[in-house]
């Protein structure tokens, strides 16, 4: 019966006297809480085969050398090839009778894992090297594209608007710390441009300031806007002139009548 070992198209010169091909286990053993076992079973793993290769320096007539005669040395840079170029290749076992019928064969993709040379006296010129490999499976990544319906109103996020366009918060009061020597005129100056204004922050800070002549450092006083204090102002301002004609309304109607009871029919000058 004749074999014949393939390392990608390398030829082997002499059959290996033996092969292991080993189917790696991937199964799991648990133990259960009663004490017991269970095998929980899984795909095979990658399967590792080990073997010893014989290259001889010595053209013997039973080797098999189909493209000429060559070194180990020749052998040994093919392998090396084989582990710097870090691609996977195919290894090929041809099982056959003598009579040329075929039994089966091994032909799988494998990676090169090492590989380790043996020097012995007892094997005269010829190197042995001790080879394994191991299964490669090709794999990659895949894309994939996943369309999500949405059963819900989504939230489109718009343009960036620019901050520097972004219009101004109006009526926002301001907060001030007193600081050593300042005043409520000073304050009312620094914020309003009229120290006379000070009235403004005493009446929004009564709860704070008990004498607008006494202020405190660390003191936070509210500085309201000029806006919002110009509104209450005015609708102030407003009430009181209503108030007031009304007033001198009543007040012109009364005096009206007066005069008329002084003056009588002999006139108003004589009616003092």
């Amino acid at each position: 019966m004749g074999y014949e070992f393939y390392l990608d198209k390398l030829l082997l010169p002499i059959t290996p006297s033996k092969l292991t091909l080993k189917i790696k286990n991937q199964n799991k053993t648990y133990n259960l809480i009663n004490g017991s076992e269970i095998n929980v079973l899984k795909s095979a793993g990658l399967t590792e085969i080990n073997f010893d290769a014989t290259f001889p320096n010595v053209n013997y007539p039973f080797a098999n050398h189909k493209n000429g005669f060559m070194t180990a040395d020749k052998y040994l840079n093919q392998l090396e090839t084989l582990k710097v170029n870090k691609k996977p290749f195919q290894f090929i076992v041809v099982r056959q009778f003598p009579d040329k019928r075929t039994l089966y064969s091994t032909n799988i993709k494998v990676s090169l894992e090492d590989y380790t040379i043996n020097e012995d006296v007892k094997e005269g010129f010829d190197t042995v090297v001790n080879i394994k490999l191991k299964q490669y499976i090709d794999y990659g990544t895949k894309s994939c594209n996943i369309t999500i319906k949405q059963s819900r109103p989504v939230a489109n996020v718009g343009n960036n608007r620019d901050a520097s366009n972004s219009p101004s918060p109006k009526n926002q009061n301001k907060t001030y710390v007193v600081k050593k020597g300042d005043c409520l005129w000073n304050i009312a100056k620094m914020f309003y441009g009229d120290g006379s204004k000070y009235t403004i922050i005493y009446n929004a800070n009564k709860d704070k300031i008990k004498n607008p002549n006494l202020i405190y450092p660390g003191q936070i006083l509210v500085i309201p806007a000029l806006d919002s204090v110009s509104a209450t102002v005015k609708s102030y301002s407003k009430k009181k002139t209503t108030s007031k004609t009304k007033k001198n309304t009543t007040s012109s109607s009364g005096n009206f009548s007066s005069g008329s009871g002084f003056g009588g029919g002999n006139g108003g000058g004589h009616g003092f």
